[in-house]
């Protein structure tokens, strides 16, 4: 998985793409590692050119939910397509974090 991540005022944008599972456990500290930004209010996490998300993947969506949550910051997921949108679905993801088109 690569990411590039940008902020904006009180939003960190962060678009990912390739393949999002396990074996990208310690990249998930570095994404998290942006919410220690000062006044941020938002992460919106990119995946519209992720290609592939395993069970890891979702449970790090998870764990950054949680991440965000404790600082007070919204985590939007935004763009979700093919493969990745489905196991997103399946997972009922949407429950627990916001998934935009």
């Amino acid at each position: 998985m690569e990411f590039r991540s940008r902020v904006e005022q009180d939003t960190v944008d962060v678009q990912l793409s390739g393949r999002l599972e396990f074996t990208d456990h310690d990249r998930l500290r570095d994404i998290i590692d942006l919410l220690e930004g000062p006044g941020l209010r938002r992460i919106v996490l990119d995946l519209s050119v992720l290609d592939f998300i395993d069970s890891a993947g979702l449970g790090m969506l998870l764990i950054l939910q949680e991440e965000a949550e404790q600082r007070n910051i919204k985590l939007v997921v935004r763009g979700p397509q093919g493969d990745v949108k489905r196991s997103i679905d399946l997972a009922k993801i949407n429950e627990i974090v916001t998934i935009e088109p």
